[in-house]
């Protein structure tokens, strides 16, 4: 398969955001303290009732953060707050029971659904996110241009050659993200980032009007493939405005890609149609008015899109409305019921077979499909 998102024409015709379709997505969780915030970092269904969600909490006064657990093993009805020893990045598990947390500082592992956390042995690169075909096979996606790979659990890692080929910088290369359609077909998502421009090296809050202005440069985006089940692994890489932070797939058909661009641009991202079979891709969805931070596929093929309303000129910045669209056919989009309280800078999909999801926030906000 050949990914190519920026040859893909940026043009979108016949988008249509229809009315609501059965179904709305209720708040099942909300941290609501003064004076501190929760924010998630990633969200992981393991089973239809188990849901388990990671993150910090947050005291910008004070400048602390607590990190934490909150999980319902009885789809949403209780939830428990647990501590965590390190901050999390991201979390994957394999079934109900086994599952692996990246942390700033290393790799856990628990054999009980969440309950309890082992620290693994410190990989030779920091990791960002992890994936696993069994319980003992799996990659771990890194900094410095690394793809590391155990066949023991994660006690033990070695680095994948192809990736350390990618052209740019190690210091300014990463790996982010896994794709797999099948046990045989998957990819491994990464981008080089240049050293920035004068006026970028500042967040854009600090000049907003600056920030408006301003047209991000293409980078080095990178895409691994294997189609051997992680045996070898071919390497691309592409000039690419944006970051590609997001490939889902099914097995029986098309999957989904999501593109997002910079803080100054028009259109903050764009999602694609990815065909793995043939490796054509298409836009089918684009509008200035919403941010879409992640997208989801179901077993039979139903497309969600979760984002927020962008809020002022430079998107990114100011909380918006979370907003959720869902389609059969990838061209025609209906936007769903959502809680009005949830509101987030970013939004993050789980779900367990076809009819068990859930959407958390960066703000401290877990909700589920009803």
């Amino acid at each position: 398969m050949r990914i190519s998102l920026a040859a893909c024409a940026l043009g979108l015709a016949g988008l249509s955001v229809a009315g609501a379709q059965p179904g709305r997505w209720r708040l099942q969780y909300f941290y609501d303290e003064s004076k501190t915030e929760l924010q998630i970092r990633d969200l992981s269904s393991p089973s239809a009732t188990h849901v388990i969600a990671v993150g910090s909490i947050v005291d910008e006064k004070r400048g602390s953060r607590k990190s934490v657990a909150v999980a319902t093993t009885d789809g949403g009805e209780h939830w428990d707050v647990q501590k965590l020893e390190e901050h999390p990045v991201s979390l994957f598990f394999l079934n109900d029971s086994l599952g692996w947390m990246v942390t700033e500082k290393g790799i856990w592992q628990t054999e009980e659904g969440g309950k309890d956390w082992k620290k693994l042995p410190k990989p030779p690169t920091p990791a960002l996110r992890v994936f696993f075909v069994d319980e003992n096979n799996g990659w771990a996606a890194c900094t410095k241009k690394t793809l590391l790979v155990t066949h023991d659990g994660g006690r033990k890692w070695e680095s994948v050659k192809a990736a350390q080929e990618m052209p740019g910088a190690p210091e300014r290369s990463v790996f982010t993200w896994f794709g797999f359609a099948t046990k045989d077909y998957g990819l491994v998502l990464g981008f080089n980032q240049p050293l920035p421009r004068w006026g970028e090296a500042f967040p854009a809050w600090m000049d907003p009007e600056d920030a408006v202005t301003r047209r991000e440069g293409p980078h080095l985006s990178y895409t691994l493939m294997t189609h051997d089940g992680g045996k070898t692994w071919t390497g691309r890489s592409t000039s690419l405005v944006g970051h590609v932070t997001k490939a889902r797939f099914t097995e029986k058909g098309p999957g989904l890609g999501l593109v997002e661009l910079g803080q100054s641009s028009t259109i903050s991202s764009e999602v694609y149609e990815l065909d793995w079979r043939t490796g054509k891709n298409q836009a089918c969805f684009r509008d200035k008015r919403y941010m879409i931070s992640d997208v989801w596929l179901t077993p039979s093929g139903v497309s969600y899109l979760a984002g927020v309303e962008v809020v002022g000129r430079v998107h990114g910045i100011i909380p918006g409305a979370v907003k959720v669209f869902r389609s059969t056919d990838r061209k025609s989009w209906t936007q769903m019921p959502v809680d009005y309280r949830a509101t987030a800078q970013r939004v993050t999909f789980s779900g367990y077979g076809e009819d068990h999801l859930w959407l958390a926030t960066d703000s401290g906000m877990i909700l589920k499909l009803q």
